[in-house]
């Protein structure tokens, strides 16, 4: 390129930016990075501990719990296939990997949210910054990561949590904005303050939406988690880049099946709660009316 030519140095100054971070904060992200590690082993160790077939029981019980004994039936014949193909160690590396960055993009993301539904300006800030993470590439955000936390599984989570976490953002600020005025006002008006308004009549009205938000994070958590095995964080996603690497079909038809599977999974759990959800909702609504 011409020197002479005008050029906006963005990649410079958010290079700059990330060095002073490193620089200015080090002692901050030592501890992150201490919590995150303890965490994920926390997780790791609760899922990888006990025998396959009593985790695959659990798990089993849960979608029964959620939906009934058809889902139940398919988890433990997806789990089984993860067996089958020796890729359990990895699947639950990489589900533990999602939960712990679901629940941590759920917890960042639910209350602004909110904050967000309950002040314009808030929301004016916030929504350019979820379009930006949302359209940035998410190979992307694995390189200041890696070069403020470093290698593991730690800046895989750090990603993970910051592609994820627009979602539950957005859902839950919907959500929030399309429970029916009438109903706010009406609370109001027997005297109720704005955090029991908010406790007990936008939040339960607004939690199918919230759930299909969380469903959404745990979606794209588990997207990422593939490709933060990239830069070191264990589970399917290693075993992605290795077949990738050598161009082993089978490694990557097995863990890509075994990431299907777990897909699958967390989506019709998660869908489901949000039904039931929805449901009790509905039946109180009718309740009350009656």
């Amino acid at each position: 390129m011409n020197e002479d030519t005008f050029r906006i140095p963005v990649g410079d100054w958010s290079e700059s930016f990330v060095d002073w971070l490193t620089d200015s904060f080090a002692g901050f992200f030592d501890v992150l990075r201490a919590v995150l590690e303890s965490s994920y082993d926390a997780v790791n160790l609760v899922l990888s501990a006990p025998p396959f077939w009593l985790v695959g029981i659990v798990l089993a019980g849960l979608a029964f719990w959620a939906k009934g004994w058809k889902l139940a039936v398919g988890s433990l014949v997806g789990l089984a296939v993860i067996v089958g193909v020796d890729q359990w160690d990895n699947a639950m590396a990489t589900l533990a990997l999602v939960l712990v960055a679901s629940v941590i993009a759920t917890v960042v993301g639910v209350p602004l949210g909110i904050w967000a539904a309950r002040n314009s300006t808030v929301a004016a800030i916030v929504r350019p910054i979820l379009d930006f993470l949302q359209t940035m590439p998410a190979f992307v955000y694995l390189i200041p990561a890696v070069l403020i936390i470093g290698v593991g599984v730690e800046p895989g989570i750090v990603a993970t949590i910051v592609f994820a976490v627009a979602p539950g953002v957005r859902m839950t600020q919907l959500g929030i904005r399309q429970v029916d005025q009438e109903v706010v006002e009406a609370g109001a008006a027997f005297g109720a303050a704005p955090r029991r308004i908010l406790r007990q009549i936008q939040l339960p009205l607004a939690m199918p939406t919230i759930m299909a938000g969380l469903n959404q994070v745990i979606m794209l958590s588990l997207s990422m988690v593939v490709i933060a095995g990239m830069v070191g964080a264990p589970g399917l996603g290693q075993d992605v880049v290795s077949a990738l690497s050598s161009l082993n079909i089978g490694l990557g038809v097995e863990a890509g099946l075994s990431v299907v599977i777990l897909a699958m999974f967390l989506d019709r759990v998660t869908a489901a709660l949000g039904n039931r959800s929805a449901v009790s909702r509905a039946l109180q609504t009718r309740s009350a009316d009656d």
